[in-house]
């Protein structure tokens, strides 16, 4: 068993394209037929050019320093082949008439493609028009990567989740799709099967890296995918990790003439977070099918207000926000988001770059428990308090709020609290709100920065005890910045806000302060 290939990520456009622009007027004079990938293209006129080069170019010569000699072209062309040069182009004029009969001749012999630039077609002319078509290949990209998420994300919220995200995974890619138990048994599979004994194969490779997952055999952590080839098909396995422990198996079979590419690559891997969600033994826990496909749904952004009204309605939930504190982000680590996902309890789970969302299961009244794996791991969390599903967009306001508040203390997580016993429970909730809306109303004519981000610069300064240092940190601002934005905030309101009274009134009042389509307060 060989590990996962992994394909280059640089951007790159078939010879080909460059060889249908009209403009340039490129023509192939020898070399072999098929398509090389261009990813960037690189003038020179020195005689052994291989030190500087990476891989992957075009290379444009005039010719200036061509050995004069036969085997001193070949030895130039051995060289530049060997430095992984996809292409040669040759600028006739205005050194050479036309390109050196030497030239071709060791271009064929070493199987490097050469192409003849007329003398009206600058260097530069190419490169830019290589740049634009690698820019546009990327868009392309990325709209197709777009598209399949979206369809990816529709189809795990379908009741019959499992085959629907398969069939849009082999759609995408055009891959034979098979998903795997534990013990390597066929559990569904969508898109062309593969002849015999290709699926055969495909399930041994399977069994053997869910072994060595299980067993840890490949070291301190055992590799999450593999690749291999059989009967020129190109088979890829991925593990999809579980919350106990137990893992399944995402295999799929390509034509070797069509191994992955980095968009397929891409799709898979959301593919594989979905199908390793709704694998996942807890994921089921208190929910039906429906209410699956929309716990889903809210892993992949959408709003706890948008997904609520398809949960069960019986059960409470926690709301986690959490932020990576360290550099680089985890990405969508499958060990990281397994581990992560059993310290907190849950397989609902979405990490998007340094930023976590996740619902826990919880009971009324019961303060959630803050993993220290968390910390370890290096996420900084915060929690709203146990919510019934009808309350999830509240309670992804506290969690937000008690994430901020985390950053702003420097603490590795903080559980958003509020006791019934102190002047919040004495004051009637509706007579609070009108409060908060009237202190606050004068921050609406605030002009620019707006009353958002003052109202949010006066919470984190009234958290941080007044603080002007560690406010601009934590608002990744200037002293000076918070200072002024403080003053304005004095101005509108016509407070002192060094008063300790009115920090108290204004500290109550932010807490009743409705957030933005919100009827409740944080």
């Amino acid at each position: 068993m060989t590990e996962p290939e992994q394909p280059s990520e640089q951007p790159s456009v078939p010879l080909s394209v460059l060889l249908a622009d009209p403009g340039l007027g490129l023509r192939q004079v020898a070399g072999p037929a098929g398509d090389r990938l261009v990813s960037t293209v690189g003038t020179t006129e020195i005689e052994d050019p291989s030190p500087y080069l990476v891989g992957g170019e075009l290379l444009l010569t005039a010719g200036v320093r061509l050995p004069p000699d036969a085997e001193g072209v070949d030895t130039y062309v051995r060289r530049v082949v060997a430095a992984g040069v996809c292409a040669l182009g040759f600028g006739v004029a205005p050194v050479h008439d036309e390109v050196p009969a030497e030239l071709v001749a060791a271009c064929d012999r070493h199987g490097l493609p050469l192409l003849r630039l007329p003398p009206a077609t600058p260097f530069v002319a190419v490169g830019q028009a290589t740049y634009a078509a690698i820019g546009e290949a990327r868009n392309r990209a990325l709209r197709e990567i777009s598209r399949a998420q979206s369809a990816l994300a529709a189809a795990a919220a379908r009741p019959d989740a499992l085959r629907a995200v398969l069939a849009q995974l082999s759609g995408h890619t055009g891959a034979w799709a098979v998903l795997h138990d534990a013990r390597g048994n066929e559990l569904f599979s969508a898109g062309p099967r593969p002849a015999p004994p290709t699926p055969g194969r495909v399930r041994d490779l399977a069994v053997r890296t869910l072994a060595r997952v299980r067993t840890g055999s490949g070291g301190r952590s055992a590799p999450a995918a593999a690749a291999d080839h059989e009967g020129g098909v190109h088979l890829t396995v991925h593990t999809l990790p579980g919350a106990d422990g137990t893992a399944t198996a995402l295999a799929l079979g390509q034509a070797a003439t069509t191994a992955p590419t980095l968009v397929h690559r891409q799709i898979t891997g959301t593919a594989a977070v979905l199908l390793a969600l709704l694998t996942s033994p807890r994921h089921a826990l208190g929910t039906d099918t429906h209410s699956a496909g929309a716990l889903v749904r809210l892993m992949l952004g959408a709003a706890p207000a948008d997904v609520a009204p398809a949960l069960a309605p019986t059960g409470h939930w926690v709301v986690v926000h959490g932020r990576y504190a360290t550099a680089p982000p985890p990405g969508d680590d499958p060990a990281q988001l397994a581990t992560l996902g059993t310290a907190l309890g849950t397989a609902y789970l979405y990490v998007d770059g340094s930023e976590l969302k996740a619902l826990v299961p919880g009971a009324p009244d019961v303060r959630p428990d803050v993993p220290a794996q968390a910390a370890d791991l290096g996420w900084v969390l915060g929690f709203s308090t146990p919510v019934p599903a009808s309350e999830l967009a509240h309670a992804d306001v506290q969690a937000g709020r008690a994430l901020q508040r985390a950053i702003a203390a420097d603490l590795p997580a903080v559980v958003h609290t509020r006791d019934p016993l102190t002047v919040h429970g004495l004051v009637p909730a509706a007579d609070a709100r009108e409060l908060a809306r009237t202190r606050f109303a004068p921050l609406d004519d605030a002009g620019s920065p707006g009353a958002p981000v003052l109202v949010e610069t006066l919470r984190i300064w009234l958290t941080l005890h007044g603080s002007w240092d560690r406010t601009a940190a934590a608002l990744h601002v200037h002293r000076n910045t918070v200072r002024h934005r403080l003053a304005r905030i004095a101005e509108l309101l016509d407070v002192d806000v060094q008063d300790p009274g009115v920090r108290m009134e204004l500290w109550f009042a932010l807490h009743w302060l409705p957030d933005e389509d919100q009827d409740r307060p944080g």
